[in-house]
């Protein structure tokens, strides 16, 4: 069946399904969180979607299961500086332990099958304080609310009697939800990339930044990369981990770079709102360079025991009133919880 021929439902199934069902996987743990009524979603249930999603694999992540570590630091050029006191937008370097992943539950996940792609950071500021992201490579969530994004993921569970996706139920809820297209939009002309060295990571979720005087700023940022676009090859689709080998023979040469894009919101812009992406007229400050220097498997590796709770943040940091940073951290401990009590249990038993 050629593209063409497809059916607008079916149209819209390949869309969505460019993303959202891995991270669909985030949107079953905002229940943990207490951010969707308890009566649409009990415990035992969460745990049997979660593993019939990505399977039971204990001492890994509930979602993005599947990464590598990476080791480097952030340069900065004090551009930053008169928007965030935050010391690590001083001039100077900060170390930085990172981690690049798919989206997803299943470790064993082949590279090329699952689109959606993120790196975390860690920064690790000289006064013990830290600032710790997770991004991901697309530029908008798809829906506005935890609520919409746990209806858009129960709609695009496979229906019994078909194995997929009911076509004529993802189509109404898109016709119900006109921000959808903005998505949908994207995903249509969106090819990944070759390479996690090539992928531009967003926080999509708004934060402020607070100045020496206590003023505010409402800010985005991007990891913008140094290394240029290629799409994804036939001969990447022949290798599972094509990705992480070759992230290692990159590193095994030369240092990767990205650089640190802030871009500062005007009056007026949504700061609560991820699926809606800002103009491309407002102000970007390129606060300095993300160095990595080498990649470390992640299993006993520096990024292991690191939850990257996107609201763990340095003086000069903050919230937006973004309802999904709440969920995300929520969702981000709980999981952390979960896999280092397995991972104690399995080295308990080694023993």
């Amino acid at each position: 069946m050629t593209t063409s021929s497809l059916s607008t439902g079916q149209k819209i199934v390949r869309l969505l399904l460019v993303g959202i069902i891995p991270l669909g996987v985030i949107a079953l743990f905002l229940w943990t969180g207490g951010w969707l009524a308890p009566e649409r979603l009990t415990s035992d249930k969460l745990v049997t979607v979660l593993q019939k999603s990505g399977g039971d694999h204990p001492g890994f992540r509930r979602n993005h299961a599947k990464g590598v570590c990476v080791v480097g630091s952030f340069i900065s050029n004090g551009n930053a500086g008169p928007l965030s006191r935050a010391a690590l937008f001083a001039p100077g370097e900060t170390p930085v332990t990172g981690r690049f992943a798919i989206a997803g539950g299943n470790p064993a996940a082949p590279d090329y099958a699952v689109p959606v792609r993120s790196m975390a950071l860690a920064f690790r500021q000289g006064n013990g304080e830290q600032w710790r992201t997770g991004m991901n490579a697309m530029p908008l969530f798809p829906v506005s609310t935890v609520e919409e994004f746990y209806q858009l993921q129960t709609i695009t569970l496979p229906d019994p009697a078909t194995g997929k996706p009911n076509p004529e139920r993802l189509k109404a809820f898109v016709g119900a939800h006109p921000q959808m297209q903005r998505y949908l939009a994207w995903a249509k002309q969106y090819v990944p990339s070759s390479s996690w060295a090539s992928d531009r990571f967003n926080s999509l979720n708004a934060f402020r930044f607070i100045d020496k005087t206590g003023g505010e700023h409402l800010v985005r940022w991007s990891m913008v990369p140094h290394t240029g676009y290629q799409p994804i090859s036939e001969a990447d689709k022949s290798d599972k981990d094509f990705l992480q080998r070759d992230i290692e023979q990159r590193l095994a040469q030369n240092p990767l770079k990205w650089d640190l894009v802030i871009t500062v919101a005007r009056p007026g812009d949504a700061g609560n709102d991820a699926a809606k992406v800002w103009p491309d007229d407002r102000q970007t400050i390129n606060a300095g360079t993300l160095v990595l220097t080498s990649v470390v498997p992640q299993l006993n590796g520096p990024c292991n025991d690191i939850n990257y709770d996107p609201l763990i943040l340095p003086d000069g940091i903050a919230a937006s009133d973004d309802p999904l940073l709440n969920a995300r951290s929520s969702a981000y401990a709980k999981s952390y919880n979960a896999r280092t009590r397995e991972q104690s249990q399995q080295s308990g038993a080694r023993l």
